[in-house]
């Protein structure tokens, strides 16, 4: 099994991330936002965020 910090996120580098969350207000940002609430890809990406944070403590 690959370990979590080896894995590339793609959520890190996603073009359409950046453009929603440049304008969130626009379609793509109130659909990008949708879209975090139930994927599993944004969900381990938060929790990776989360375990590097924990780490630089």
């Amino acid at each position: 099994m690959v370990e979590q910090s080896e894995k590339t996120i793609r959520c890190e580098d996603c073009p359409l991330r950046k453009k929603a969350e440049a304008r969130p207000k626009s379609l793509l940002g109130r659909f990008w936002f949708w879209h975090t609430t139930w994927c599993p890809g944004w969900k381990a990406y938060q929790e990776h965020l989360a375990q590097q944070g924990a780490k630089s403590e």
